[in-house]
């Protein structure tokens, strides 16, 4: 299991533009970013008593989420990831879901999973059945990634974030999302061993809150 430093804040629009350039002048964007960027859309699982949330508005130290993902809406890769998180250090794996297995998820059909042999979707299926678990939250968003050799660092820009109103339809493109209140934008370092200066220096903001 490989951990990976993180940090994540919370920044404004004005924030963004002077990253954006800052970043440009330091870091590379992702080789998998077309024009520099790519649409998310993150389905979120929970159970009843939104623990989860509960535990990352907290701040409690050891935490783990599942979500499933695609980019630009394109339903020919889909992943189920698993989120773990342990002080500033966090991990993630994944396996990858058919758009059918997406929908049985979402929709709450999970027995199939019991027989799988992966072990992503293993630890899923015991989380859903003794835990609970349901689709939650829908959120999709534009990210603009940048990556730098050196101490594998990288660095995303996540904005223009919009939540689903309560609707779980993760394959649906036309599935109505509104934005999210105050128009958040996100800043997130990852970094291995070290975070080399010139990276610390370009990401410094002063004080935002972290998340």
């Amino acid at each position: 299991m490989q951990f990976r430093h993180e940090v994540k804040h919370e920044i404004n629009r004005q924030d963004l533009l002077i990253l954006r350039q800052r970043l440009g002048a330091v870091m590379t964007p992702d080789s998998h970013a077309a024009n520099g960027r790519y649409e998310i859309r993150s389905l979120y699982f929970d159970n009843l008593c939104d623990k989860a949330l509960r535990e990352k508005l907290d701040g409690v130290s050891v935490r783990e989420k599942y979500r499933i993902r695609l980019y630009n809406n394109d339903p020919s890769v889909i992943h189920l990831e698993r989120k773990f998180k342990q002080g500033g250090l966090g991990y993630k794996d994944l396996t990858l879901l058919t758009p059918e297995q997406a929908r049985q998820i979402a929709a709450g059909d999970i027995r199939w999973m019991r027989d799988s042999e992966d072990e992503v979707l293993l630890r899923f299926y015991t989380r859903l059945r003794n835990e609970g678990l349901k689709a939650k939250v829908l959120v999709d968003y534009t990210r603009e990634p940048f990556v730098f050799a050196p101490g594998n660092v990288r660095v995303t820009l996540d904005f223009n974030i919009r939540t689903g109103l309560r609707s779980t339809d993760f394959l649906n493109p036309g599935c109505a999302t509104i934005p999210v209140p105050g128009s958040p934008c996100i800043l997130e370092v990852k970094w291995d061993n070290y975070l080399p200066d010139a990276i610390r220096g370009a990401v410094q903001l002063g004080d935002r809150h972290s998340g």
